[in-house]
């Protein structure tokens, strides 16, 4: 069942073809947007690598205060509770 690709245009039709190759934007378009997503990314990057320390050094220090077992009995308690 192989059947032959159909043309969308004929070759010899520039004039419709000439249009649809034309670029959407220009580069210094392009390279205005990228600074300020940049600098974006960069902020939620380092917020949430500032966020992942927290949640560490708040779980060392209930390790710390209530020792191994109370903390790993609060650890599964709260896993249930979303479960």
């Amino acid at each position: 069942m192989f059947r032959p690709a159909i043309p969308l245009a004929c070759l010899g039709n520039s004039p419709y073809l000439n249009p649809m190759v034309q670029p959407i934007s220009t580069r210094q378009g392009m390279m205005a947007a990228d600074r300020p997503q940049g600098r974006v990314a960069s902020m939620i990057a380092w917020g949430a690598a500032g966020l992942g320390a927290l949640v560490v050094l708040g779980a060392a220090a209930l390790w710390f205060h209530y020792g191994t077992a109370v903390f790993f009995e609060m650890i599964a308690a709260g896993i249930s509770a979303c479960f």
